[in-house]
């Protein structure tokens, strides 16, 4: 897995663990850490988020063996 995907992935899950706080508590943690909704670092996160949430939807489209460079720990 590229760096660029784990960037992503990691974005990915922060958005899905925003969204569950939102969901579950209304809490929004993004907002609450970097000053509200409207506020310029929460857009770029919330930008960065979306983003990232596309590039990852590429991942679903590749074939396995794309996606994993590192050879299979069993036959090393």
């Amino acid at each position: 897995m590229s760096t660029l995907q784990r960037v992503a992935l990691a974005l990915v899950i922060i958005g899905a663990i925003n969204w569950g706080l939102i969901g579950f508590f209304q809490f929004d943690l993004v907002a609450a850490i970097f000053g509200g909704q409207n506020a310029a670092l929460a857009r770029i996160v919330y930008g960065l988020v979306g983003l990232s949430g596309l590039y990852c939807l590429t991942l679903l489209f590749k074939p396995t063996e794309e996606l994993s460079h590192e050879p299979d720990r069993a036959t090393t």
